[in-house]
């Protein structure tokens, strides 16, 4: 059941020379410096990330970075995402339609870059469960789609490294002659603000002849709804919020790419991401087959292709496969933060400095950056065990108790942050990631398409899975996908 851990495309950080960096995996360090308002997003990540998402919740800071997080909050409830999960559900019966025929045109067995499909999936579910809008990714009918070319422009393609993106990040006044990658950022942007800017104008009419009988005047507690955009314009319209506290159009329209955004990097993160942690668990399962199995022989048993999430939830072998899943392959690696302040840091162990003193605290200066290594600390074998470095969901049946002292929003792991910027779409992102492999591993046997040492991690903060043989493609997973036949 062991696995190696992936490889790493090799990066370059892009900060100035002359500036103390911190690299930790401490956890009371990570703690001090993630949960607090004192450390905020470097300005060379801020503008990288504001040219994609603008003035959104990922990009505030402070005071803003709370009044917007505390409008979006509602939506991403867990009351609210269980109303979406019949969206997760759908979408992922849609995916493996597409493949069984793609399937039957190949023979019965395929040679299939799942990346392609779940990207595709996700694009759906977050049009639909985010903005009601149907993006039609999956079954594209004829007419192109303009918002949904709009956003592949952005985040389907992981963009190479290159010296012009690090001067960039270096000197944003660079930017005035873009590179093909920001010019299609531009481009898209365009069309994402005109096209969001009519959503959100025609929600709002909406909103208010609903509630017509009441003079337009909307309290939180009217907030039932079903898509994100929906509920964070009533929340945004209630009277009961502070005027100084409500975000204007423009606001509510950066939110939507975040979302997008949210889903791709964070599963959540919504990942949210967390799109990129779909892949890397088919890719687990290609090197456990044990684990395939156990975990198709679990989900066979559920009586319906159409559960809902708490029947999901309730699949114990299911949630370890996850929880392991991002443990392993965080599709986040790591974050930066810069210092607002004079600190003193506190750490878990004494250390002894250059000078060959023992210290037990770490002395920070402002603008210093602090650099902090999620797989490092997933990868911990003085958090996790000896085993630490295998794929092993069994683990998750009773984990080490060290892990209580990693901060975190989710199952004390790093892979959604932590504090007040953790992302704030986990929910999401794991319900459909559980819908995806609850549906996808029922259906079919995976089985990777090459050399599992030709698999890397590619991108810059977000590690996609790609092939060192073939990097110049970009991300990508070719797997041997065949229709599971019971006995």
């Amino acid at each position: 059941m062991g696995q190696r851990v992936r490889k790493q495309h090799p990066v370059s950080l892009a900060v100035q020379p002359q500036t103390p960096c911190l690299w930790t995996a401490d956890p009371q360090v990570i703690r001090h410096v993630l949960c607090s308002y004192n450390y905020v997003k470097p300005w060379e990540v801020s503008i990288s990330a504001a040219r994609v998402v603008g003035d959104s919740v990922l990009v505030a800071e402070g005071e803003k970075h709370r009044g917007q997080r505390s409008i979006l909050n509602p939506a991403f409830g867990a009351i609210q995402i269980k109303e979406l999960a019949h969206i997760f559900v759908q979408k992922s019966l849609e995916l493996r339609d597409v493949w069984v025929e793609e399937i039957a045109s190949q023979g019965g067995t395929a040679r299939l870059n799942v990346l392609d499909g779940l990207k595709k999936t996700t694009l759906d579910v977050i049009g639909l469960a985010g903005f009601d809008y149907p993006l039609e990714a999956l079954n594209s009918k004829g007419k192109p789609n303009e918002l949904n070319e709009a956003f592949t422009r952005i985040f389907t393609k992981t963009p190479p490294l290159s010296l012009h993106r690090i001067l960039v990040s270096i000197f944003p006044f660079l930017d005035l002659f873009p590179d093909e990658r920001n010019r299609r950022v531009q481009e898209a942007n365009v069309v994402m603000r005109r096209i969001g800017l009519k959503l959100i104008q025609d929600k709002k009419a909406a909103i208010l002849r609903e509630l017509g009988n009441k003079g337009g005047n909307i309290d939180k507690k009217d907030l039932p709804g079903r898509d994100l955009l929906t509920l964070l314009i009533k929340a945004n319209m209630a009277k009961d919020l502070p005027e100084n506290q409500r975000l204007s159009d423009e606001e509510v329209l950066a939110q939507i790419p975040t979302w997008v955004h949210e889903s791709f990097t964070w599963t959540s993160v919504f990942e949210l991401t967390h799109h990129a942690c779909r892949p890397w668990c088919l890719f687990a399962l290609t090197q456990n087959p044990a684990v395939q199995q156990k975990l198709r022989e679990e989900l066979l048993a559920v009586p319906t292709e159409s559960p809902t999430m708490d029947e999901l939830a309730a699949l114990s072998y299911l949630d370890w496969v996850v929880r392991e899943t991002l443990r392993v392959h965080a599709p986040v690696t790591w974050t930066m933060r810069s210092a607002g302040i004079e600190d003193v840091i506190p750490v878990s162990e004494p250390y002894v400095d250059r000078y060959g003193k023992t210290q037990h605290e770490i002395r920070i200066a402002p603008g210093n950056r602090i650099i902090t290594s999620f797989l490092a600390v997933h990868h911990s074998k003085a958090i996790w065990g000896e085993d630490a470095l295998e794929f092993k969901p069994e683990r998750w049946e009773s984990p080490p108790e060290k892990i209580s002292e990693i901060p975190s929003v989710w199952s004390h792991m790093l892979t959604f942050s932590a504090g007040p910027h953790g992302c704030i779409g986990y929910r999401l992102s794991l319900a459909e990631l559980r819908a995806l492999i609850f549906t996808l591993v029922r259906a079919f046997e995976f089985e990777l398409a090459g050399s599992p040492d030709d698999v890397i991690g590619v991108g810059m903060f977000t590690q996609r899975p790609g092939l060192q043989s073939e990097i110049a493609k970009g991300a990508q997973l070719p797997l041997i996908v065949r229709p599971y036949v019971r006995a």
